[in-house]
This record gives structure tokens, C-alpha cells and sequence, in this order.
């Protein structure tokens, strides 16, 4: 054989292993492609029966959400009576969205924020269930670990007892922040936090540590920050000067009404509701117990001992550090222990139990020298918890007629009935809120008012929460409210809505019911 010969036929075999070699490539990335892509539609399909579930017992606090998407996409007004601006929807997001699918949603030109409600928990489900394909993708961890991850959210008690309100956009956008930084995406990592900060100002801990952690987002900060800033900015600036506060009214509403719960506060909430509830709270927290302790154990592992087998899960244990640090920052607010302001430690602690032992599995399948049975056990328990969670929520019954953690006067259905019989008797009058006003604004689609609804009841507050700050929150608080109109005074209220406990009598009552609460009624009076 000659040189040329010789040459001709290496150059041939190295150009079919070549082939050959691409061919397998080919088929890994196809099934690498294929691993957990139902997770999307599976996390969807369990958002349609989320809401199925629970639509019929939404608590009071989600209809004063509803209120704001049905006036927004109905009159054009951010609040919650229609022709009167207010400030107290804690989560911009979830309004414009709620308010913007109530809009494409008007069958027969009846405005319907419940069937917005539904589609918006459809897209947070898929939203979901495609962050955990990513995650799932990246960290090389079994699917199921994925499905878990879904599966953990949409049967949590505490987060379906508060549907409605900002709960499930929560642990979606928590999760897009955590997929892009994992996979060094820094302009979709920016929009993803300005998405967190319209969805409640104070996930803005989870967007810096997230961002700390993740290099390739380190390098591109100033890329993160512009889009960020493209998102978020133009809404805050808008409220600052059309609202008078960066920050919804909500912050020095729920802070001047911690003392309600006394002698419990977000600190010690849990065990408040454990009395009531022990079973539902036990298995609610336990993830995120499980949760902290893997954290712990990882940092221990990872940055005490630097055993290099440990995986570098950065941007995901910052989201489980995000969720100790906002269970912190809570507790220093002093807000009062609301069910719904447990959710987002708790999905976020919860998220790294599932991913750590996940990743544990994984590698113990990877590894024959590693053992399987500690990982896969630590799994199947977070997976019993979910069943038991599960368990709970089913027990309620089906569908919900009340929340499994609930503290209203009245159910849905009556505050609906009550709602609908005001807005007869009223007339165009105004009426004094007894307490609690989401529901009854919704169905009754009059001027009923209180500190959620007339911001001239809000200016007292402000002043109130100013003179009483620390140095550094009074100036947080003068900055926030510099462009606020002191000016505005409380509504001059016709009437006022009274509520006792036992039967009604006598007329302009109405006899309702509640889980907890038991038989009441209210009684509409003239103000004096």
C-alpha cells in the first residue's frame, strides 16, 4: 500500500468514527431533550384542578385582588369601588394580570376576574412545571424530583387557603430567577427579578442573593440590572408619582394591625396556628424543614469540610437562604402572622430539600460506588409529606366551601349573597366596611369603605407609622410617601355595616356562616 493509499484509508476511518461518534452524540442530546418535557403540562393540568378545587372558597383578602382586576379591566381604576383610586393591592403583578385576562375574558361583555383567575393559575402552573424541566435538565436529577417540586406548591394548605392572591406567582417567579441563574442567563435573569419585585417588593432578597450566587450573573450584572430596570421601573415610577408611594399601602395597613393578634406575631404564627390546626401545620412546614436542614448540611459540607463531591448548587441554595432571610425580615417588620405571608419561605425552603436530595439521588445512580438507599429515602419522605399534604386538602372536601386555614365572618357564598343584597339597598349611598371588605366590594359594586379602599382613611396611618419608625424606617417611609397628597380626607359615610355573632333579626340583617366563626350576622345601620 502506498503512502497516499495509507493516508486515504486513515483519513476514511477517522471520518466514519467521526460519523459514528456524532451520530451518538445525537442520540444523547435527543434523550437528554426528552427527560421530564411532560413536566410543563402535567403542572398545568394539576393547576386546572387547583382551581377547580378551590374556587368556590376563596377568602376574603383574594376578592379584594379580584375587586382591583374587575375595576381595572371595567372602569379603568386602580382600586377597589369603582371611581376611586387606592394603593392597597399588594402584588401589582397579579392585578395587571388578573385585570388584563378579565378584559380578554369578557364572555357576553360580563366581566369574569374568577375565570381570569383560573387561566392565571394555568400559566403559573406551566410556568412552574417548565422551571423544574430546566432544573431538572441542568442538575441532572430524576424528573420526579421535578414533578415533587409541582406537586409540593399546588398542595400546600397555608398557599390554597390564600388563592387568589399572590401565592402561586410567587414560587413561579422564584423558580424562573433560579433557572436563569443556573444557566447564566443574565438579561432573562433581570426580567425574571423585575417580575419578582412587581409580584411583592420584598422578594427583592431572594433577586440579590440569587444574583450573588450565580457567577455568570456577577459578570453581567450591569445586563441584569437594565433589564430589571426596564420591567420593573416603569410601574413603580408610576406609583410614586400617580399614588403618592413606591410601596403598596398595604405595608403600614397590615403593620398598624399586628396588634391584633397579640400576643402572637410572624415570629411565633406557626405555633398560633398549630393549636388549631396541628396536623396541617406539622406536615405544611416540614418540607422547609427539611429544607433548612439540607441547607445547613450543604454549606457545612461544601465550605466547612470542602469535600469536592459536593455539587455547587449556588443559585439554588440562595433560594433556600432567600426563604430563611424573608422569615427574618418578616419577623423584623412586625407585620401580623397572615397564613399567605408563610408561603414564600416556605415554597422556597421546600424547593431546596426537593432539588438537594434530588441531586443526591442522581449522583448516587450516576456513581455505583455510592449508595442510593439514604438519597432515594430522603426523597420518598418530602414525597409521603406531599401525599399527606394531599390528604389534607382532599379532607376538606370537593369542592372547598372554606379554606382549610381560615378566620372570615362568612363564607364566599354568603358574603356573596350579602354583597349583591347591599348594592340593591345602598342606592348610590356610601357604607362603612365592618372589618372586612374583599368580597362584599366584589359582588357589591358600591362604595364601601374602609383603609383598603378610601385613602383618606390611609393618611392617618402613614403619619401614625412615621412618627413611630426608627430613624432609618421614618426615612425609608418620608422618601416612599414624598409624593403623597395629605390633602385627602376619609369619605363621609352614609351608613355602616355591622357584624355580631348568632341569628339575625330585625330588618337589614343578614344571617351568615362561617367554619370558624360559626352562625353570624350583619346589620346595616345609619352612620351617626
Amino acid at each position: 500500500m502506498s503512502v497516499g493509499q495509507a493516508a486515504g484509508a486513515i483519513a476514511g476511518g477517522a471520518k466514519q468514527r467521526k460519523t459514528h461518534v456524532s451520530e451518538e452524540d445525537l442520540a444523547g442530546a435527543h434523550a437528554a431533550a426528552a427527560v421530564g418535557r411532560w413536566l410543563p403540562v402535567v403542572a398545568a393540568l394539576l393547576g386546572v384542578v387547583t382551581f377547580l378545587l378551590v374556587r368556590r372558597s376563596l377568602t376574603d383578602d383574594a376578592y379584594i385582588t379580584l375587586s382591583y382586576a374587575k375595576n381595572l379591566a371595567v372602569h379603568g381604576t386602580w382600586g377597589m369601588v369603582p371611581g376611586e383610586a387606592a394603593n392597597s393591592a399588594t402584588s401589582p403583578l397579579n392585578v395587571l394580570l388578573l385585570g388584563a385576562l378579565t378584559l380578554v375574558t369578557r364572555i357576553s361583555g360580563a366581566p369574569h376576574p374568577v375565570l381570569a383567575l383560573g387561566a392565571l393559575t394555568v400559566a403559573a402552573g406551566a410556568s412552574l412545571g417548565w422551571s423544574w424541566l430546566r432544573l431538572v435538565r441542568a442538575l441532572r436529577i430524576p424528573p420526579a424530583a421535578g414533578l415533587l417540586g409541582v406537586v409540593l406548591v399546588l398542595v400546600n394548605p397555608f398557599l390554597l387557603s390564600a388563592f387568589g392572591l399572590e401565592v402561586l406567582l410567587i414560587p413561579a417567579v422564584l423558580m424562573l430567577l433560579t433557572v436563569f441563574a443556573v444557566e447564566g442567563r443574565p438579561i432573562l435573569f433581570g426580567a425574571a427579578a423585575g417580575l419578582a419585585v412587581l409580584t411583592r417588593l420584598d422578594l427583592v432578597v431572594f433577586v440579590v442573593l440569587i444574583a450573588a450566587s450565580a457567577a455568570p450573573i456577577r459578570r453581567r450584572a450591569w445586563l441584569a440590572l437594565a433589564a430589571a430596570v426596564a420591567v420593573a421601573a416603569p410601574w413603580f415610577l408610576f406609583s410614586w408619582f400617580a399614588f403618592g408611594s413606591f410601596v403598596p399601602d398595604t405595608l403600614v395597613i397590615k403593620q398598624s394591625q399586628a396588634s391584633l393578634f397579640a400576643p402572637w406575631s410572624y415570629v411565633n404564627g406557626p405555633v398560633m396556628y398549630a393549636l388549631g390546626r396541628p396536623i396541617v401545620v406539622l406536615l405544611t412546614f416540614a418540607p422547609a424543614v427539611l429544607g433548612v436542614l439540607a441547607l445547613a448540611a450543604w454549606a457545612a459540607v461544601r465550605f466547612a469540610v470542602r469535600w469536592p463531591r459536593v455539587p455547587p448548587l449556588g443559585p439554588v441554595a440562595a433560594l433556600g437562604a432567600g426563604g430563611v432571610l424573608n422569615y427574618v425580615v418578616y419577623s423584623l417588620l412586625d407585620v401580623g402572622p397572615y397564613h399567605w405571608y408563610y408561603v414564600t419561605p416556605v415554597v422556597a425552603t421546600g424547593a431546596f430539600a426537593v432539588v438537594a436530595f434530588g441531586v443526591w439521588q442522581g449522583r448516587a445512580r450516576e456513581r455505583p460506588t455510592l449508595r442510593s438507599g439514604p438519597p432515594l429515602a430522603a426523597l420518598g419522605l418530602v414525597g409521603v409529606l406531599t401525599l399527606a399534604l394531599a390528604g389534607v386538602d382532599g379532607a376538606q372536601g370537593v369542592p372547598w366551601r372554606s379554606p382549610v386555614i381560615f378566620g372570615n365572618w362568612a363564607s364566599a357564598q354568603d358574603y356573596a349573597r350579602v354583597g349583591k343584597d347591599l348594592g340593591k339597598r345602598l342606592n348610590g349611598a356610601t357604607v362603612a366596611s365592618p372589618g372586612e371588605i374583599g368580597t362584599l366590594a366584589y359582588y357589591c359594586d358600591c362604595a364601601i369603605l374602609d383603609v383598603f379602599s378610601d385613602r383618606g382613611q390611609v393618611v392617618g396611618l402613614v403619619n401614625d407609622q412615621i412618627a413611630a419608625a426608627g430613624p432609618v424606617m421614618r426615612t425609608a417611609l418620608r422618601v416612599n410617601y414624598h409624593w403623597f397628597d395629605r390633602s385627602h380626607t376619609p369619605r363621609k359615610v352614609d351608613y355602616r355595616l355591622r357584624y355580631e355573632s348568632g341569628p339575625a333579626s330585625g330588618p337589614d340583617s343578614w344571617q351568615v356562616y362561617s367554619a370558624t366563626k360559626g352562625v353570624g350576622h350583619f346589620t346595616l345601620v345609619r352612620a351617626v
